[in-house]
């Protein structure tokens, strides 16, 4: 498969933001997902089912060319169990991996967030919220006390 101008710039960068989700939920079991560091903040198991709905709207906005914000999980025990998340997750990367390869080289399509942006600044800003999501969850790791997965010292903090 030919991979277009898009893919070879911005799906390595999210592949590696993904990649290192993957190793935060090789180092969580199912008790750490209801764990709440206290105040107003949700369950870490919550805060993962926020990022995949949000993984999926910006999904949906490359193959609609619409960002929509009121998907919702169906199961509510994804956020309980780091099997379903883990599953989830490898559906949503791969769908996103596809949305991704049906875009040409000029790359020219807009994405109306309440005002035109470009493909490129739309995965821009999803590696963002993803690498945002990375650096809360570092949080609630080391309010846990556990050990933060390979990578996460280096490139997160």
């Amino acid at each position: 498969m030919t991979m277009n101008r898009i893919q070879n710039e911005k799906w390595p960068w999210i592949a590696a933001a993904h990649a290192m989700r993957t190793q935060l939920f090789e180092s969580l079991s199912d008790a750490d997902l209801a764990f709440s560091p206290g105040g107003q903040a949700m369950t870490f198991g919550a805060l993962c089912r926020e990022m995949g709905e949000t993984e999926h709207s910006y999904t949906q906005s490359l193959k609609t060319l619409q960002q929509e914000w009121s998907y919702r999980h169906p199961e509510a025990d994804v956020a309980s169990h780091v099997d379903h998340l883990k599953t989830w997750f490898q559906t949503l990367d791969g769908e996103m991996q596809m949305a991704i390869a049906t875009f040409l080289e000029d790359g020219e399509k807009t994405i109306d967030r309440g005002g035109p942006v470009t493909v490129e600044f739309q995965l821009d800003t999803y590696l963002q919220a993803v690498l945002i999501f990375l650096g809360k969850a570092t949080i609630y790791l080391r309010v846990m006390n556990k050990q933060l997965p390979p990578f996460f010292e280096e490139y997160i903090g």
